[in-house]
């Protein structure tokens, strides 16, 4: 199947209401409001339609790096869950849920990292979760794409467009693959205006994320009693 034919959606499953064997409590960070429900139902259809990749934390990386007075400064996020679901339509609109733990950043220095965890900064203690949801998903090559949406950061939601690159995974089964996605933000917009002789105010972030297949999918209904709960 052409990457180009494929209808690409990408979101964190936790709280879609999509059960995997190995994981029955993935509904929980989605609770309350976060992600509209008609958005997780769009998701978990297609989900039960046997298109589900999910992003494997081991092998992909969803970080940023800013220039600073003294050196390039490149974190990470250890903490996240994610995952696509490719249906073979022609439309190429698509549905995309991030949700990374701001605690889990990591940098080199416990100084650079405390400052970042800072409220001048990511202010992780008040602000513990960054979402980031999709509306549009346009494809410009055989294997790239503009894909757009809003990001939450600090409490603030602001448009944004990430640079895509799709392609399948070295894997002889087929069952995996690569996703490439960058975009540059003003940290400023999202309440990060403090100290900009020492730290830029363009700040780019990234992800590199390999995606395995699921064939097991069974679905989670609202009320209704978990596997093993």
């Amino acid at each position: 199947m052409k990457i180009r034919q494929l209808l690409v959606t990408a979101l964190l499953f936790a709280g879609t209401g999509v059960v995997l064997a190995e994981d029955v409590d993935i509904c929980a960070p989605f609770k309350d409001g976060l992600v509209d429900e008609g958005l997780l139902e769009t998701m978990l259809s297609a989900a039960q339609d046997g298109h589900l990749y999910r992003i494997e934390q081991s092998s992909s990386r969803v970080g940023f790096c800013v220039d600073s007075a003294l050196k390039r400064i490149k974190g990470r996020f250890r903490d996240f869950r994610g995952g696509i679901t490719l249906d073979a339509g022609a439309n190429s609109d698509g549905q995309t849920m991030v949700l990374i733990q701001s605690d889990s950043l990591e940098t080199d220095g416990m100084l650079v990292r405390n400052m970042l965890k800072g409220e001048n900064f990511f202010d992780v203690e008040d602000h513990p979760e960054i979402l980031f949801v999709s509306h549009s998903f346009d494809w410009t090559g055989t294997d790239k794409a503009l894909l757009r949406g809003d990001l939450t950061l600090r409490g603030v939601t602001r448009p944004v467009t990430f640079h895509v690159t799709l392609t399948p995974a070295n894997d002889a089964k087929g069952e995996k693959i690569t996703v490439e996605a960058t975009t540059r933000i003003d940290r400023a917009k999202f309440g990060m205006d403090k100290l900009e002789k020492i730290a830029d105010n363009e700040v780019q972030l990234c992800i590199s994320a390999e995606a395995k297949k699921y064939e097991s999918v069974s679905a989670y209904q609202p009320g209704a009693a978990r596997p093993n709960s």
